[in-house]
């Protein structure tokens, strides 16, 4: 039976996470957040950051002792011992992936627009049809253009850092902000979600080479190269705008660059945000798939979602599947709801991992961890703990609406798996 290849080495791996939290969040983030924490926006940043650090040490820890697709579903069932559980979590998880891809899909016909006069529904539809056959074609393929991508992508902040610093007898008060700590506090809730996207990592580690090994590693690669390339470009953008105008602005980094370096470098950044959000777009449809993969894998969904492609190695149904569900949400209208709803579930998934280390460290002490998270009391993983409650106050910063909704998801995944069980069990006792 045809299984998944294992190509990717380290590089490729960190390249694939750092492409992932990257995105194009942080083009349009970081206005509001200077607008509620002044010129200490960096420190929101610096505070995200060990927020993620702490979920993403606990990613680190169970993917050496569980390098599988469909991550998460496999920590939540060991950890909890219960195929429930793990199922509502890999049905989060696939429901983030289809959200986030149509998304993102969106906001790369928003930028193509200004290139070619066609809808942006189209644009978007077009852009996931090209990465879908893509990740169809092959894992290194896949991977070499994110590599080239996130490249080009970074660029893009360098360009801003390199704006902002080049700049010089400019006395700015970093430590300037008009709302104290309150405002620093509430930026926070908002440019952490500029992090999310190392936890897809995971979800390739049967693609990886040496997986309990490189994924650790990946992961926390990533973070910190992404939390070095936020606080520099946080610090730059108010040499060059003060935080009011930053505030305001609806392109702020676009708005940095062509205040610096003059207007013709806002074509420049136009096509850097096409790359941005095509890779994001092709590296969360990877993810997707790889999670609809495992999980159907381990029968908790139709078998036919775990084909692997003959000749490619690639899960080609569960890839064509996602890249057809990315294109239906296309046309939603208010897409913006749907996304805080991923927010939502994100949230929801990272406090129940931080909680399977924390399980795992007292029901499988003896696994073998290749890669444990610091900072114990005995067995305890404080670090793990600290994972759980940061996560929470991003949830106090959404709506009633989007939290019911996000309810409402859960209700439907626990529907569907109760009516699969029920269906398993009858064909069983027919046969």
């Amino acid at each position: 039976m045809p299984q998944l290849k294992r190509q990717l080495g380290l590089f490729q791996t960190t390249m694939y996470g750092v492409g992932l939290i990257l995105g194009a969040g942080i083009y349009a983030l970081i206005g509001d957040a200077a607008g509620k924490a002044g010129n200490s926006v960096w420190i929101s940043f610096v505070i995200a950051a060990i927020s993620a650090v702490f979920t993403g040490l606990s990613y680190a820890e169970l993917s050496s002792i569980y390098p599988k697709a469909a991550a998460e579903y496999t920590y939540i069932k060991n950890a909890f011992r219960s195929s429930f559980v793990a199922f509502l979590i890999g049905w989060m998880t696939l429901f983030v992936s289809v959200i986030a891809s149509a998304t993102i899909a969106l906001g790369f016909g928003g930028y193509f627009i200004q290139l070619l006069q066609i809808p942006i529904a189209l644009a978007a539809i077009l852009i996931i049809s090209v990465l879908t056959f893509m990740n169809y074609f092959g894992i290194r393929e896949s991977s070499s253009m994110n590599v080239v991508f996130t490249i080009i992508e970074a660029s893009g902040l360098a360009i801003v850092i390199w704006a902002g610093m080049s700049i010089s007898g400019v006395q700015i008060n970093y430590l300037e902000t008009p709302n104290g700590f309150a405002g620093i506090f509430s930026a926070f809730t908002l440019v952490f979600f500029a992090y999310i996207g190392f936890e897809n990592i995971a979800n390739i580690a049967e693609e990886i080479k040496n997986p309990k090994k490189i994924l650790p590693r990946a992961i926390i690669l990533a973070i910190s190269i992404t939390a070095v390339l936020y606080i520099l470009v946080s610090v730059s953008a108010v040499r060059v705008l003060d935080w009011q105008e930053l505030g305001s602005s609806l392109a702020p980094l676009s708005d940095v660059i062509k205040t610096e370096l003059g207007q013709e470098w806002g074509f420049v950044i136009l096509v850097i945000a096409l790359f941005a959000t095509t890779n994001t777009v092709l590296i969360t449809l990877v993810s997707g798939s790889r999670i609809l993969y495992g999980v159907s894998r381990d029968k908790a969904l139709p078998s036919i979602f775990s084909r692997i492609h003959q000749k490619r190695n690639t899960p080609w149904v569960a890839v064509s599947v996602i890249g057809l569900l990315s294109a239906c949400f296309v046309f939603i209208g208010d897409i913006d709801t749907v996304a805080n709803i991923s927010v939502f579930v994100i949230i929801m998934i990272f406090i129940i991992v931080n909680i399977s280390v924390i399980l795992l460290r007292y029901r499988e002490p003896n696994a073998e961890r290749q890669f444990r998270s610091p900072i114990n009391i005995g067995k305890f993983p404080v670090l793990a703990a600290l994972g759980i409650i940061t996560p929470i106050f991003g949830i106090i910063q959404l709506n009633s609406f989007v939290i019911f909704t996000g309810l409402i998801v859960l209700a439907l995944g626990a529907s569907f798996y109760f009516t699969y069980e029920k269906i398993k069990k009858i064909r069983m006792e027919r046969s």
